[in-house]
């Protein structure tokens, strides 16, 4: 096994808070398929753009028994500002604990942009089967909620 969970491996099973204030966690969704797809910040052009589209394909998840989670590092109120503003239908969740489930799973990095490192989440998705292992990974990913699906639908 990788140092990181990759296409085989469980799903890290780490809780994260939902917008209510609950707690969700990978485990919740075994039985069934999940999409788990990370991105940097809420509110942003590129993230927005992502949530629409996975929130526009909801529906076609739904049918083909999957279920969609969002996930970053922002507050539990700011993803109800985000869900709101943009009127979002995925769930998502906050990931914003040290040693959460991005950490884990090694999207949790060092970035730099015009030479200076910060850390940042890199914007992954993942599909995990009914056992709660990951079938399949995109890594630095952009407009690819479509291919997504069509995976999901084929798994």
């Amino acid at each position: 096994m990788s140092e990181h969970p990759a296409q085989g491996d469980a799903m890290p099973d780490i809780a994260m808070e939902s917008p209510d204030g609950g707690e969700v966690r990978a485990s919740d969704f075994e039985g069934g398929k999940a999409v788990f797809f990370f991105y940097p910040k809420d509110n942003t052009p590129g993230c927005t753009t992502e949530a629409k589209d996975f929130s526009a394909l909801k529906p076609e998840f739904e049918k083909a028994g999957v279920a969609l989670l969002g996930i970053s590092k922002d507050s539990a109120q700011k993803h109800r500002n985000f869900i709101a503003k943009h009127e979002l239908t995925v769930d998502l969740a906050t990931d914003a604990e040290e040693g959460g489930l991005s950490d884990a799973l090694g999207i949790w990095t060092e970035k730099s942009m015009y030479g200076k490192t910060y850390m940042g989440m890199v914007r992954t998705t993942y599909l995990v089967g009914e056992d709660g292992r990951i079938e399949r990974v995109w890594n630095k990913v952009k407009g690819h909620a479509e291919d997504v699906l069509a995976a999901a639908r084929e798994a």
